[in-house]
């Protein structure tokens, strides 16, 4: 097992990667799994990869939209979203972080080229990955998530922390939140 310190996904932290406010993004408030209709909570509250789910819920694959990026030391963060390849409709919003000391070279070019997304980056270069469920987030959206999502206010959605370990190594934090249902 990892001799690292226990990393944690920190919701505020992964917001302020790319928001000076966190009210941009949203308001988050923490629930259960059992708070969360039945829909969100097969879409959220499992140990597996989002990009998987997310397709299988929608019957298509999805394709990456990277809006912003940061490199800092052996971090590399992106802010995205995640498209549907049969219509480009938007699906998830998420933030990621991702410590490149972690994953190989290989794996590293894979994701700074933004050719995709990152749970089909590991799965294809078979990086033995485990998933760790953090938080449950229901989110009143903000200015950026309302236009990047084509929402209203006053609609909530769901999102989640979680963390992959590759290789037994506490590799990506991650913030993902679904388009409303």
């Amino acid at each position: 097992m990892s001799t690292h310190p226990r990393v944690i996904p920190e919701l505020e932290t992964l917001v302020a990667l790319f928001y000076d406010a966190p009210e941009q993004l949203g308001y988050c408030r923490e629930v259960t799994a059992r708070q969360l209709p039945p829909v969100y909570r097969k879409l959220l509250a499992h140990d597996h990869h989002m990009t998987v789910t997310v397709e299988q819920h929608h019957g298509t694959l999805v394709n990456v939209q990277v809006l912003d990026t940061r490199l800092d030391a052996n971090h590399y963060s992106r802010k995205i979203l995640l498209r549907r390849q049969d219509d480009d409709r938007v699906v998830q919003f998420g933030i990621v972080r991702l410590n490149f000391a972690h994953v190989s070279d290989v794996v590293r070019r894979e994701v700074e080229s933004q050719s995709a997304p990152l749970g089909r980056i590991l799965i294809r270069n078979n990086v033995l990955r485990e998933v760790e469920l953090f938080n449950l987030w229901e989110i009143a959206p903000g200015s950026d998530l309302c236009r990047l999502f084509d929402m209203k206010p006053e609609q909530r959605t769901y999102g989640r922390t979680a963390l992959i370990h590759c290789n037994d190594e506490p590799a990506v934090e991650l913030l993902e939140i679904v388009v409303p249902e």
